[in-house]
Parts: C-alpha cells; structure tokens; sequence
C-alpha cells in the first residue's frame, strides 16, 4: 500500500498521527499450538548488554515485517529510528545498553512470528497482540501499548453513521486474515453475514473501494491511517472501547528468551519515565473516534 501522506502533512492538517493499513496488530492465533505452559520469565537480574544473552553478543537483533508501514515505520525503514515502534525498539535498545549502531533489524513475517520454535532475533516489534494461545508458542513482554478497534468505511456507506453496534450486524464487514480485528467481527460484532477475509491489505482496501464490502475493522491507529491517507471519502465510524484487560501489543520473544525479564524492565523505565508515553503522542496521538454503544 502506497503512503503518499507524510507525517508532516498529517499534522499540519490536525490529523491524529496514523498507522498503515497494516491490519497486523492483530494476527491469527492458529498457528500457536506448541506447548501448554506459560512464559517462564528470565531470572538474570543482570541486564548489561555484556551480558545478555543476545544471539549475537555486543548486538540487539530486531524483527519486524516487511513492508513497515507507517506511523510504526517510516519510509519502509526500521533502522532510521523514525515511526512509533522503530522509536520504541531504539528506547528499549538504550536502556539494555545497545546504542543505535549495536541493532541490526531483520525481516520476519506477521504470521510467522509468533509460530512455535526457534527465532533468529531477540524481539520482534511488529502490532503483536498478546494472546494467550501465542503465548503458548512465545513469549511476550509486558504490553507497550493498548489499542482499540475501529470502523473505517466510506462516507455514502449505509453505515456510515452507525452508532451502535447492533447497527453493525447486518453490514458486511472485512478484515485481514488472521488478525484480531477478524476475531473482533466474528466474537464482538457477530454479524449477520460472514465476514470477508483479505490476504493483505491492498485487497482489503480495493475491496472497500470497490463496495464490496461496507466496511472493514482495523486497529484505530490504522483507523487514523487510512482515513487520512489512503482514502479521499472514507471515516472512521466509530471505535470499541478495550475489552477487559485491553488488547496491547508486546515485544515477541522465542519461548524461554533470557531476556523477558530484562526487556521488561526496560519497559518499566520507559513507562515510569514517561518516555514511551512521549513517544506515543509523537506517532499515535488522536483519540476522537467516537464510541459505538451496545
């Protein structure tokens, strides 16, 4: 998918800040069947980049997908430290005592990320939902951020101005496969029809465009994205408020990773700090979506 808007532009424009269509936050949990325990938290209480066990001592290797759409990435470019989570990775890289120079990023599929086995990075940054049956197969961090799901459809759709959710059940909704927003429609929305389901999200988006559906489902980040950028006539109809215990996304790690432990505690500086929070209002700010009521 193209991103002709910059960030720039979109907040020169008062627009929120915004996330790609990648749909990705979100992803299938099919393929999770390996083990039955939970995550078994590093104990090492040391957390020198001298001694973490990297993959590669002296560097951090991070995952994410390719292409790294906007606001997570810009410019298709995990290493320039530009996007929400390129930012995030860089923060946590510091504060284990990696500098910029000590990451060096790799390219791991959405869908394979969180597949059972051995994984050649030491975190994975990519809108990973934490989920207890991928949870099953790897382990998570603590969440670095907890996100809504949203409406996005075209402004002369039938729903358009939907403000309840049983307004949604008789229109046809789309997603990308194996996300979190599919599992939304099918478990939250419930409607009517089934589902439609895209490979990735070009379709989904040409699948809007071309009205073959009403509306799709995405995180509210990419709500924001594709509202701004990717479409002349769409909105975001509204929003869901988190379901209990908020989905977020965590740093991914293979099962039994040394450094669970010390990659959270990262994380805590970063929150306690108010760092992570700066770093979301710089890439994720806008919460005016209305909210669908029952």
């Amino acid at each position: 998918m193209g991103k002709p808007m910059r960030r720039s532009l979109l907040l020169s424009a008062a627009l929120p800040a915004v996330a790609a269509l990648a749909l990705a936050g979100c992803a299938s949990e099919a393929d999770t069947t390996a083990g039955s325990s939970s995550p078994s938290p590093s104990t090492s209480a040391d957390c020198s980049p001298e001694t973490l066990q990297t993959l590669t001592p002296g560097t951090l290797t991070v995952a994410t997908d390719s292409p790294a759409y906007p606001p997570y990435f810009e410019d298709n470019d995990p290493s320039n430290g530009e996007g929400f989570e390129s930012a995030v990775a860089y923060a946590v890289a510091e504060q284990l005592g990696f500098s910029q120079d000590q990451v060096t990023w790799i390219t791991e599929p959405f869908n394979k990320s969180y597949a059972p086995g051995a994984k050649d990075f030491d975190f994975d940054i990519n809108q990973i939902s934490i989920t207890p049956k991928r949870q099953k197969a790897v382990d998570f961090s603590e969440g670095y951020y907890t996100v809504n799901q949203a409406v996005v459809a075209l402004e002369d759709s039938p729903i358009a101005n939907a403000t309840t959710l049983a307004e949604l059940q008789s229109a046809r909704l789309g997603a990308q496969v194996g996300t979190t927003s599919l599992d939304f429609i099918t478990e939250q929305i419930q409607p009517t029809q089934e589902p439609m389901v895209y490979n990735d999200t070009n379709d989904a988006k040409s699948a809007l465009e071309n009205g073959q559906i009403d509306a799709i489902v995405v995180d509210l980040p990419t709500a924001y994205y594709v509202t701004a950028a990717e479409f002349d006539n769409a909105k975001i109809v509204g929003q869901f408020a988190a379901q209990e215990g908020g989905e977020e996304f965590g740093l991914l790690m293979a099962k039994g990773s040394p450094l669970v432990q010390c990659v959270n505690q990262a994380l805590t500086s970063l929150k306690d700090s108010g760092q992570l929070q700066e770093i979301q209002d710089t890439w994720l700010v806008g919460e005016d979506a209305p909210y669908f009521t029952e």
